[in-house]
């Protein structure tokens, strides 16, 4: 488990489980051993999940699939090239590599001096890019934290979310070299690991939308996760936004409502087809969405429904497939893109592992109004999937750069692309 992938669940799952086999080599082995269970009802399991937690509740059908594991120093730079002649896009858009030797790369957040910052899973990175004469100059300003995946910067500060601690470092543009400790600004939430790494959507308010995702793949979950805060950095104040959320990396303010919206993970082990993944809008504070007792809008868990209706929880703006992982999403505020992208959504798919032929790895545009109704998608970015299971690179957080374009943050090949667009 030293891939760039399995550094987002690397912290979570045995080393001798996945270390240097293939899927398919890990299915064979798998055959003669019973299914993977655990009882996730207990203070216990909550406090200290074990390391393979995510293979719980594994069925028959399923039994074997585990995470992929990638190249643990990320694309070579040949590789990289090779593999921008291979990604599709519409008409008159073009992807390049922005830049390489990110590893394990995960969300982006702009300096104010044009400091491109990006968190990693399960390395403990922290990085800075620079443009150092049109050569993009990749720093590790922080080392050692706690699967820093989310990253904000709000007024001179670089903020970071390791998991159970929201750490402000001031001024940290003209800091790079020295960041220090930095000082923890919030850190009510739990420690284990599992489903607790976590990306940061700013609202208008400098106010920080954080998820709480439950530490199994379905359960009754503790009081404190399976859910989406609003955090105050400036004072630690905050509130629940909403309830009844699986597993969310990844969310944006529309900028025509200010309303909050998120792409949410639904549970494993049901098939290769069900239950959906989802693109969710939250309309007021206290809406519920439906976990562990309805998934994709309409269909009740088989255990854990227990007399719910679907009818009772908040469906759905858009049910995007079944495994796909969505994770960092953006609406599309720039003027370089033509004129009908203007405020659609664009989402980072980290692509499937609970499947046999996996789906996603591609960035989809959502076509969808302020009021949530009437949402359709379409793929804008593909090509980082070949075959069943043949991942080039695995897409997870977007972000949109000053001049119109967008910077799309790859984990697995440890890489950093800008897809931009010119009329020809």
């Amino acid at each position: 488990m030293t891939s760039m992938f399995h550094r987002s669940v690397l912290a979570l799952a045995a080393v001798a489980l996945l270390a240097g086999t293939s899927v398919v080599n890990a299915q064979q082995q798998d055959k003669s051993r019973a299914l993977k269970k655990y009882e996730s009802g207990t203070k216990e399991f909550w406090t200290h999940p074990p390391d393979d937690w995510f293979l719980g509740d594994e069925t028959e059908a399923q039994k074997g699939l585990a995470p992929p594991s990638g190249p643990p120093t990320g694309a070579s730079e040949a590789e990289l090239a090779a593999m921008m002649k291979k990604i599709k896009l519409p008409a008159g858009f073009k992807i390049e590599v922005y830049a390489p030797g990110v590893l394990a790369a995960r969300q982006m957040a702009w300096g104010d001096k044009g400091t491109l910052f990006v968190g990693s899973f399960g390395l403990g990175n922290v990085y800075a890019i620079k443009d150092n004469n049109g050569k993009k100059e990749v720093k590790t300003i922080l080392k050692g934290l706690n699967m820093p995946t989310g990253l904000a910067f709000r007024d001179g500060a670089l903020y970071v979310i390791a998991v159970d601690k929201l750490i402000r470092y001031d001024n940290a543009e003209a800091n790079l070299d020295k960041l220090g400790d930095g000082k923890v600004v919030y850190d009510d939430m739990p420690s284990y690991a599992a489903h607790g790494w976590k990306y940061i959507a700013v609202d208008k308010e400098g106010w920080f939308f954080l998820p709480f995702g439950p530490p199994f793949n379905v359960g009754i979950p503790p009081t404190s996760v399976s859910q989406i805060r609003r955090v105050d950095p400036k004072t630690g104040n905050a509130e629940i936004y909403a309830l009844g959320v699986r597993n969310s990396v990844g969310g944006d303010v529309d900028p025509r409502t200010g309303k909050f919206w998120f792409t949410e993970n639904a549970r494993d082990w049901v098939s290769d087809d069900l239950p959906s993944d989802k693109l969710n809008m939250i309309s007021k504070i206290g809406e519920h969405f439906g976990y562990p007792y309805c998934h994709q809008g309409d269909l009740p868990d088989p255990k854990f429904a227990m007399g719910h209706k679907c009818s009772e929880f908040t469906p759905p703006v858009l049910n995007l497939g079944a495994h796909v992982a969505p994770l960092g999403m953006k609406f599309y505020t720039g003027d370089q893109f033509p004129a009908e992208y203007k405020n659609n959504i664009l989402i980072a798919e980290h692509g499937s592992w609970n499947r046999h032929k996996y789906q996603g790895a591609r960035i989809m545009r959502v076509m969808v109004g302020p009021d949530g109704k009437n949402a359709k998608q379409e793929v804008f970015a593909s090509g980082w999937l070949e075959g069943d299971q043949g991942y080039l690179g695995r897409p997870n957080d977007i972000i949109l750069a000053k001049d119109g374009s967008i910077l799309v943050a790859d984990d697995w090949a440890g890489a950093i692309y800008r897809i931009s667009y010119s009329k020809k």
